[in-house]
């Protein structure tokens, strides 16, 4: 798979989060309503990739720097958004390439951890993360009172990513 910071603006990953948006609405009943703009993953504050197999966008995801709020969140933490693989290409470790890659840019970036929010019904995701070292964490975001959220994190602090 090829790689690419395409951008969250770009038509392949403006296609691909659509498809992660109806993803959740078979799983959870509707579609991730938390801000997202382009502007989130412009570099140095985020990157956003798509996985490409024979010139195919099948893979995306990306990354958005956050600030401290006092409540979990951290100084140099950045969250991980919108990690996806088409249905077609999965099982074959895409959505971990991805996720490495992600975690490589947050380290060259300056970024101390990575968190993101998932949920009850994406049993594949969460074994994924917890995989790859990461652990729950305290809950945030506009999920974080809703019983189907599952926060995690990993320490980018010397971690081999």
């Amino acid at each position: 798979m090829e790689i690419r910071a395409t951008g969250y603006g770009h038509p392949d990953a403006v296609r691909l989060s659509e498809e992660v948006q109806q993803e959740y609405v078979r799983r959870y009943g509707d579609v991730d309503v938390t801000v997202m703009h382009p502007d989130h993953f412009e570099p140095p504050a985020g990157i956003f990739v798509v996985g490409y197999l024979d010139g195919e966008p099948v893979a995306c995801g990306g990354w958005r720097a956050k600030e401290e709020d006092g409540a979990g969140v951290c100084r140099g933490d950045a969250e991980l958004k919108r990690m996806y693989v088409a249905p077609s290409a999965r099982g074959r470790g895409l959505a971990r390439a991805v996720l490495r890659h992600l975690e490589r840019a947050a380290v060259e970036a300056g970024r101390t951890r990575l968190i993101l929010e998932s949920g009850t019904e994406q049993p594949e995701a969460l074994a994924l993360y917890a995989s790859e070292g990461y652990e729950t964490i305290t809950k945030f975001g506009v999920y974080k009172d809703h019983p189907q959220s599952i926060c995690m994190g990993k320490s980018l602090v010397g971690a081999e990513v």
